[in-house]
């Protein structure tokens, strides 16, 4: 069971950072204000939406047995961190401590960014490396 939701909620995860989320949105969420907030909370919707028809299928087709009490905890989990995280200045802050500054500064993952725009779905948001003058 765990295999099959991690491999839905993954793809889920993939869709809802590249393909699906709009140019706005990558390059307003960690905008301060109503508009930062506005573009940030739309991507973390669009997170729990994908995520929330990954658990679907995996209870209607798949015959998982998944709870409704465990669907929301992880939908709420999953918006709730990505609204956190999209802001960007806590994973600026994260890389400092951890003394991963230049890790950050060259790009972070660019083996996700390199997969992604192999199947052309690079996001916008991937061009953008997080720095700490990004809090």
């Amino acid at each position: 069971m765990f295999a099959s939701l991690f491999v839905l909620l993954y793809a889920a995860h993939l869709a809802a950072n590249y393909p699906l989320q709009t140019d706005h949105q990558a390059k307003h969420k960690a905008d301060c204000g109503a508009t930062g907030w506005a573009a940030n909370l739309a991507h973390a919707g669009t997170h729990a939406a994908t995520s929330a028809l990954a658990l679907v299928v995996a209870v209607v087709v798949l015959d998982l047995p998944v709870g409704v009490l465990q669907v929301m905890l992880a939908l709420t989990w999953i918006a709730g961190t990505h609204a956190v995280i999209d802001r960007r200045w806590p994973v600026a802050h994260w890389m400092r401590l951890a003394r991963q500054t230049a890790w950050a500064q060259n790009g972070g993952a660019a083996h996700v960014d390199l997969l992604c725009t192999s199947a052309g779905t690079r996001a916008p948001e991937a061009r953008k490396s997080v720095t700490p003058s990004d809090q």
